[in-house]
């Protein structure tokens, strides 16, 4: 029987309980790497997303994601069900205040980048090598003002269609994929 399906079974028994990671442990991780990602979440509040997401960051080696300590989706059950375990192999950080941990990140060597349906540059063309945090905005509201305003840049995914954009959590699939792309130096 896998690790996964052992840990889901032993949900009947007691329930799970996510120990945070903090700022300083994301960063810690990153401490001389010269590509790294870290993920932000701000205001993301469905678990099936949360999920999602964890799951594509510990997929593409991401160092951690951050999320909010209010307005956020909480890293549960059903956020352990969604992300098919990935969450016991990454560090989830929960911050106070999103805007300070951003700028914190700054200080050490990070560029900011938010993604944003109506930025100019898309993600084949922005600069997402290197040490980024990609910061994902919920799906009603997008990124809040404060967080915009502390991003270097902002990316786009490119589209044809004409619906309006992705759930966030295969937006975020997508852009963490060119970010590997470039860390791993493929063409």
């Amino acid at each position: 029987m896998s690790e996964w399906r052992e840990r889901t079974e032993a949900f009947a028994e007691e329930p799970y309980r996510h120990e945070y990671a903090t700022l300083h442990d994301l960063i810690a991780l990153a401490r001389g790497k010269e590509d790294a990602l870290v993920v932000a979440l701000d205001h993301i509040t469905d678990v099936g997303n949360l999920g999602a997401v964890l799951r594509s960051a510990e997929v593409v080696g991401a160092t951690g994601v951050l999320v909010p300590g209010k307005r956020a989706a909480p890293v549960n059950e059903a956020a352990f069900r969604a992300s098919a375990g990935a969450v016991e192999h990454l560090k989830v950080a929960r911050e106070a205040n999103l805007v300070s941990a951003l700028k914190r990140l700054k200080e050490e060597g990070f560029w900011i980048a938010g993604a944003c349906e109506r930025a100019r540059q898309d993600i084949w063309h922005a600069p997402l090598e290197g040490r980024i945090v990609l910061v994902m905005g919920s799906e009603d509201t997008g990124l809040s003002r404060l967080v915009r305003e502390t991003c270097d840049f902002e990316v786009r995914l490119p589209q044809r269609g004409l619906t309006q954009s992705l759930n966030v959590a295969q937006a975020f699939t997508a852009i963490a994929y060119e970010w590997l792309r470039r860390a791993s130096g493929a063409p």
